[in-house]
């Protein structure tokens, strides 16, 4: 282990001795129109809890207007509604979390999710509509459910668009909403809903300010429209290029943020809730020789570096929630400590505790070094993890803090029946 590296983050590293600690990280937003929130699993109850506590410290201090995770647009819209009292049906945030059925269903459908929906929920009621903050999801995997949420609102409202949504909906018909169906369909035999979908999204960004503007229906119906184009795109690309199918779904995400960020006006500001894969700048680790981009390099060439804030969690052990294949049932697994060599480990060596690490001018130059920075997903084995969870990362041009939690616990999820795809 790199000595230096360790002496570096005993200098300058905070030591996190109480729960609440960690706070002094919003000391450094000022400016910033999004703070990237990341993970380094996606289930991780202390990551969700530290998420939610600075998200309510943006909120009530900074004046942050929405938040947008990693999650689908119609499940989100469902949080969204209850907290911004346009849900009269849900008695409780445990009653909407079960709208999350796509798998894997734990990264949002959790008890760490609850208190902060409730909090949001009561936090709107205190404010004039609009200053009301919302929840929204900006993940491509929706395809066949936005198309229905377009159908249901174009039905609804009797307007003559609903024929154009049946058409497109029709093309994809013959897949029974099977993405990999479709995907090979679409990439070896030419069989794809291409041009449908692209006249939906067309028609629809045509005849928008037709449609009634009550509970977001404007913002709403044009996202869902964005998710089927791009959906139809990501399935259409994936069995043929997987790191441009990455890119499609990360540039798409983007487009969403800057969608809901246009909808709040231009002093707009949001929290994003992600992996760290996709809000640590790409151009700080292995990933730009593949030719991949996230979410937090193209926020940052697009607004400037100054206007984002972006925050890395990490952690050295523990358990955590996922599962060992795609599609299977989840599992409470053994993280087991990291690696020797990795930044986690050096991390750990500096002192087995939780600690924040704000990169800044002063320390930057010493923590410029390429490293192994871990990294969990939904399919994880323990056994193989030195094999392919560690990202080679610049962790001070990667992000501009970082969490550590030496020892984590897996989240608790809740119980939904799921929907696998």
């Amino acid at each position: 282990m790199n000595n230096q590296l360790v002496n570096a983050i005993k200098q300058n590293a905070k030591h996190l001795k109480e729960p609440d600690d960690f706070l002094v990280v919003i000391e450094e937003i000022d400016q910033q129109k999004y703070v990237l929130l990341g993970e380094s699993s996606h289930g991780t109850s202390e990551f969700y809890t530290i998420r939610a506590d600075l998200t309510k410290k943006l909120i009530v201090e900074k004046g942050f207007h929405f938040i947008a995770v990693e999650g689908d647009w119609p499940a989100c819209q469902q949080v969204n509604r209850y907290i911004k009292g346009f849900d009269q049906a849900s008695a409780n945030a445990r009653d909407v979390l079960t709208s999350f059925n796509r798998w894997p269903t734990w990264m949002w459908a959790n008890e760490e999710m609850i208190s902060l929906i409730e909090w949001l929920k009561e936090y709107n009621q205190t404010q004039p509509k609009d200053k009301q903050v919302g929840f929204y999801g900006i993940d491509i995997y929706s395809l066949w459910e936005s198309m229905d949420e377009i159908l249901k609102y174009l039905v609804k409202t009797n307007s003559p668009l609903a024929q154009s949504t049946r058409n497109a909906f029709s093309c994809f018909e013959p897949f029974n909403r099977h993405p990999e169906k479709y995907a090979v369909a679409a990439s070896f035999y030419s069989e794809g809903c291409h041009d449908e979908v692209f006249k939906l999204l067309t028609e629809i960004r045509l005849h928008k300010k037709h449609f009634s503007n009550t509970e977001e229906s404007h913002l709403n119906i044009e996202v869902n429209a964005i998710v089927t184009a791009n959906a139809e795109k990501y399935y259409r690309t994936m069995v043929v290029d997987d790191n441009e199918s990455w890119n499609i779904r990360d540039r798409h995400m983007v487009e969403v943020i800057n969608k809901i960020s246009d909808w709040y006006g231009s002093d707009a500001k949001g929290i994003i809730w992600e992996h760290n894969t996709h809000v640590g700048d790409a151009r700080a680790t292995d990933m730009v020789k593949e030719g991949i981009e996230n979410v937090g390099q193209l926020l940052r060439e697009q607004i400037g570096k100054e206007k984002l804030f972006i925050i890395g969690f990490g952690t050295h052990r523990g358990t955590v929630i996922a599962a060992d294949e795609w599609g299977v049932n989840l599992e409470r697994m053994i993280i087991p400590p990291a690696i020797a060599g990795s930044f986690e480990d050096a991390m750990h060596k500096a002192g087995p505790h939780d600690k924040l690490l704000v990169f800044n001018e002063q320390n930057k130059h010493h923590f410029q070094q390429t490293i192994g920075h871990r990294a969990i997903g939904v399919v994880y084995d323990p056994q193989y993890e030195q094999y392919g969870n560690y990202v080679p990362s610049v962790m001070s041009k990667r992000y501009d803090a970082f969490i550590y939690v030496n020892y984590t616990n897996g989240l608790t999820p809740l119980v939904v029946e799921e929907v696998i795809l």
